[in-house]
């Protein structure tokens, strides 16, 4: 693994090695989890696994939205 420096004040520093120890892992790790979000965020949308282009159309929404589909669900599960 190839080695970076860094520059940052004491207070980065500090929250760095505080955030780290909060998540159980080293600075090291969580820079390049860091970078990788960052990368990811950058990067088109990702193609829809098999499973859900296999569930895609399964349910038809018959024209309602969302909100009215719950609204219906709630009032069926409740008896609204």
């Amino acid at each position: 693994m190839a080695k970076l420096t860094l520059n940052a004040g004491p207070e980065v520093i500090a929250e760095a090695k505080r955030l780290a120890a909060e998540r159980g892992t080293s600075v090291s790790a969580l820079f390049a989890r860091f970078i990788k979000t960052l990368a990811n965020g950058r990067k088109q949308a990702e193609p829809l696994g098999k499973l859900t282009r296999r569930a895609s159309g399964v349910i038809d929404p018959g024209g309602r939205d969302h909100q009215d589909m719950l609204a219906e669900a709630l009032k069926d599960k409740y008896g609204l």
